[in-house]
């Protein structure tokens, strides 16, 4: 089953590029209908419509409150077609109306290893905290602030002389590679919630290992579920 993507993104839109890229290239089984965003300035717009995507943008203040924004943002992605809703550096909580309108099809990528790090500042955060492992979380999202089943993870090091810039640069290098995963994964139907367990059911590219690993010279990482082709 193909999908038909709507996403949502305040900023620069590195994944979206990530996921555009592996549809272009025939691993992701997916269409991009329509990036949206908060953020009529943001430069993922110039992206996406340099790709020739339909794009939509207002600022959410002005709009009385935030189930209004929402509501026009899902009349919006309905107009469109989509079929699943993909954040991308989207900086809202989206509110339960929005939520329950596409229950089980919005995915969210965040920057550490949740439960660890939730908020916007997880790179940050985890530094401060002196964690020496960190990484990167693909998850279902709920009503509640990085709180949804966790789809895929990928870890890695903090070394003891990495910054914020040199540590997130490791980090979105991990998630270009996870989100089209998961997002190709959900395209084929393989993602079976069970309470807060995700199950990744078997395809016919299933590993005997349920992780892949790797070292380069940006450092070691670990993913799991392991990754068919990303």
């Amino acid at each position: 089953m193909s999908l038909t993507i709507a996403a949502l993104a305040s900023g620069t839109g590195s994944n979206i590029e990530a996921i555009c890229a592996c549809i272009e290239g025939g691993r992701l089984d997916a269409r991009m209908a329509l990036v949206l965003s908060n953020a009529p300035e943001a430069p993922v717009l110039d992206k996406a419509r340099a790709r020739g995507i339909p794009v939509w943008a207002r600022d959410h203040k002005e709009y009385a409150d935030r189930v209004a924004f929402d509501q026009e943002l899902l009349a919006r992605i309905r107009e469109s077609g989509a079929d699943c809703v993909v954040l991308a550096g989207y900086m809202r909580l989206l509110s339960p109306f929005f939520v329950g309108a596409f229950a089980g099809r919005i995915l969210n990528i965040h920057p550490a290893l949740l439960p660890a790090f939730p908020g916007a500042r997880a790179g940050a955060d985890a530094l401060a905290y002196g964690a020496r492992i960190t990484g990167v979380s693909v998850h279902f999202v709920d009503e509640s602030m990085d709180n949804g089943p966790v789809i895929i993870q990928a870890a890695l090091p903090v070394h003891d002389h990495d910054t914020l810039e040199s540590l997130m640069a490791r980090i979105h290098a991990l998630e270009h590679r996870i989100y089209p995963q998961a997002l190709q994964w959900l395209a084929e139907k393989r993602l079976l919630l069970e309470g807060r367990r995700v199950i990744l059911l078997p395809g016919r590219e299933t590993r005997e290992t349920p992780y892949t690993h790797g070292a380069k010279s940006s450092g070691a990482w670990l993913v799991s579920p392991g990754l068919e082709g990303f």
